[in-house]
């Protein structure tokens, strides 16, 4: 069969990130899906996403790859960043040369460690829905030159989807105010950091290929990714997820 096309699969982007009102929705997972798409569908090398606690503190939630996933959770030790301008803004944030003297010294930890990963501009678009926002989205590109408008548009209007997604899913929810589920989804977020690092020692394998592992054996199992990682630190998942060639 050809390749979908660059219009079938945004628009199976679009679908994908509105359809949320399920039982086992997996806000940790939906989050890296984000990441995937936009990174599919724009011009960009890499994506992550960071989320607000409660308090509003911003947490590394997603990755498209390992080396960002490292890069978004140093930018919120060191409190700087375009997510951290982004969110604190509730507006766009775009850099077209990450190595330019005015930009290390805006961000004096963040711009010279992207540069080191090979990363040249980058922008970011908040998760926000009418005044609320709740994270920012990061692309970053490792070609010259900064993300067009067109394309930032898009990446923006993905990040709004998911934001609806994700804040509509929780207004249908009984059990949790929205603050008590965005505590629940940074928890999970530990759970599967853990068991990344767990499984990737056990297979002796790279971290990210032990974090796609756990994925593709939650969507076959159509099981939550955060209670496969739970298996996988306890031990109780099935062997052909915890060691190789079984």
């Amino acid at each position: 069969m050809p390749e979908p096309s660059h219009e079938d699969r945004l628009a199976l982007a679009f679908v994908d990130l509105a359809d949320t009102l399920v039982q086992d929705f997996d806000v940790i997972n939906f989050l890296h899906s984000l990441t995937e798409h936009c990174v599919d569908l724009l011009d960009v090398a890499a994506a992550g996403v960071l989320l607000s606690t409660p308090q509003g503190q911003l947490v590394d939630a997603a990755a498209s790859d390992e080396r960002t996933r490292k890069l978004e959770l140093a930018s919120t030790e060191w409190d700087e960043g375009p997510c951290r301008d982004c969110f604190r803004s509730r507006a766009p944030v775009a850099v077209d040369r990450l190595d330019a003297p005015p930009v290390q010294a805006r961000w004096p930890h963040f711009a010279p460690a992207a540069v080191k990963l090979g990363f040249t501009s980058v922008a970011a678009a908040p998760l926000r829905l009418h005044d609320q926002v709740i994270g920012a989205l990061n692309l970053f590109r490792d070609e010259p030159g900064p993300l067009p408008a067109a394309q930032l548009r898009l990446g923006q209007a993905l990040a709004d989807t998911a934001t609806i997604g994700v804040l509509q899913q929780r207004a249908v929810s009984e059990q949790m105010t929205v603050n008590a589920q965005l505590q629940a989804a940074l928890d999970s977020r530990i759970v599967i950091e853990q068991a990344k690092g767990f499984l990737a020692h056990r297979r002796q394998v790279e971290v990210e290929e032990a974090f796609t592992l756990m994925r593709c054996y939650a969507r076959t199992h159509r099981i939550r990714l955060t209670e496969i990682a739970r298996q996988v630190l306890r031990g109780t998942a099935d062997s052909s997820l915890l060691d190789s060639g079984q």
